[in-house]
Order: structure tokens, then sequence, then C-alpha cells
């Protein structure tokens, strides 16, 4: 049969994964936190969890193994897992999840997508079957090999992980406030109908801090800027336009529930020309 292996350094997206078999990369080194954008620290993760790794893969007669290499966890880390995958006899492909605009924009938009940089002596037969097809089409083949609608239509998440959403340098408190105010977005969403008809929505936690008033004193906090975007191909976007009402509850929300939050930002921006990610 076959079994699904997640491997992160992100404790929240390796929570939420529907794998068969779940390894936590680097609890030492990222604390769960995730790589980011830092192929240095998915790499030390991955050196930390070397022995897992190679657990994970004993016994395999075959092993198709995917990553973004442009993440901190795909660049450092995926390398190694390839490296443990070789000493397995019988496996010898290496398939990578690279879609269309991956390769059109990768250089002169975006450094971080999985494009380029696997190594020379790779030792595998590199195999990326839906590289020449956009996000739409994907789908189209995912309905047709039969996958769930929760797996075939879900949200796309970035390869770097959270830190493209925790912009600057990545801090436990700002990725907690990421996650809070993310979530109180998605169940407001999904309480108003939203779920399913906006095709991607986040909240983004900038490393900076604006003056605001709590309980009658001055605060210095950060800001969470929601994006909420419709597409079809992920090459260019609209801005979903949210029902102002909705929009003045989520805030309230946000600013009354998130620690270390006391300004809500609605980012208005199409693609082009903001890229639907911050980072």
């Amino acid at each position: 049969g076959v079994e699904f292996i997640a491997m992160n350094t992100d404790a929240q997206a390796l929570h939420n994964s529907k794998a068969d078999v779940k390894v936590h990369l680097g609890h030492e080194t990222t604390n769960g936190l995730g790589a980011g954008a830092d192929p240095t620290v998915g790499e030390r993760a991955a050196e930390e969890s070397r022995e897992e790794i190679k657990n994970s893969l004993t016994g395999a007669d075959m092993a198709f193994i995917t990553f973004g290499a442009g993440g901190g966890t795909g660049s450092g880390a995926g390398y190694i897992v390839a490296e443990e995958a070789r000493k397995q006899e019988g496996i010898s492909f290496l398939a990578q999840g690279t879609i269309y605009p991956d390769i059109v924009e990768s250089g002169p938009v975006k450094s971080h997508h999985n494009v380029g940089g696997l190594p020379d002596d790779l030792q595998f037969e590199l195999v990326e079957p839906i590289k020449l097809l956009f996000k739409d089409e994907v789908r189209v083949v995912g309905k047709e090999l039969g996958l769930p609608d929760n797996m075939v239509f879900r949200q796309p998440f970035p390869g770097p992980g959270l830190g493209v959403r925790c912009t600057g340098a990545i801090t436990r408190d700002r990725l907690e406030a990421l996650r809070e105010s993310d979530a109180i977005l998605r169940e407001e969403f999904a309480k108003n109908g939203l779920e399913g008809k906006v095709w991607q929505y986040f909240t983004v936690v900038p490393d900076y801090k604006s003056t605001g008033v709590k309980d009658n004193k001055r605060s210095w906090d950060w800001p969470v800027i929601i994006r909420a975007v419709n597409t079809r191909d992920a090459m260019t976007a609209t801005i979903e336009e949210i029902p102002y009402q909705l929009l003045h509850h989520i805030t309230k929300r946000i600013v009354t529930e998130v620690p270390g939050v006391n300004r809500v930002l609605y980012d208005l921006t199409p693609k082009p020309t903001g890229t639907i990610e911050w980072e």
C-alpha cells in the first residue's frame, strides 16, 4: 500500500496534515515555529531529526519525495531527506509539486518557488508531473484522480510556511498573533457563507508597530492585515468585497481577542500590482 509521511518544522502545519505518519523536524531548533524562508534553519532542523527521518523511510520499496525547494524547510531539509532516501534500496525518484506559475514567476517576481536549486549529484530521477498546469488545472486533475474535495479545493499554503505572513524577523508572540487572527478570520468567513466562495484568505502580521489606545492607555502594538482574493489561475487576482459590517465585526474580534494587536487593515490591492502572498 501507499503510506503518506509528512515532515515539517512548523508544528501547526504538521498537526493539520492528513498524513499517516508525521515527523516533526528540529523541535529544539525551531520550537515548532517553522524555518520561515531560511534554508540554514531547515537544514539544522533536519540534521537534528536525521534519525527520525531515517526510521520513517526504513523498509520502503519506493519513495516519492515532494518538497517546495524555496521555503526554509524545503530548501534546507528536503535534500537531507533525499540523502537518507538514497541510502534505501529501490528508492530512485524525487517528485516535486512544481506548477506553471512557479516557473513563470521564479526569478523576475519571486525567489522562493521550487524551481532550480537542486544539487548536481541529485542521484534521483526528477518527476514533476504537473509543472505545465495552472492551479485550476491541477484541481481538475485531482478530481479526475478521485481525490477528496477537502484536498482538491483546500486553500493554497505557502511553501515557506507561515513565515511569509509573519514578515521580518519571526518571533513566537507575533506568530501566535498571526495564527489567532487567522483563526478568527476563517471562523467568521465560515459563519457568513464566504468559505468556499473566496479563493484564498488569510492574515499577515508585519514586523512594525503603531500607536494605539487600549484601556485609556497608550499601546504600541502590531497591525493585522487581512488579505482575501479571488482568482482562477493565481496569475491575476481580484479583491473580495467583504461586507463592511462583517469587516467591522472581524476587526473588533481581532483587536479584542488577539494580544499585541491594536489595528486591523484590509489589503485592497489586486494582482498585479500586489502578489497574493506578501512575500
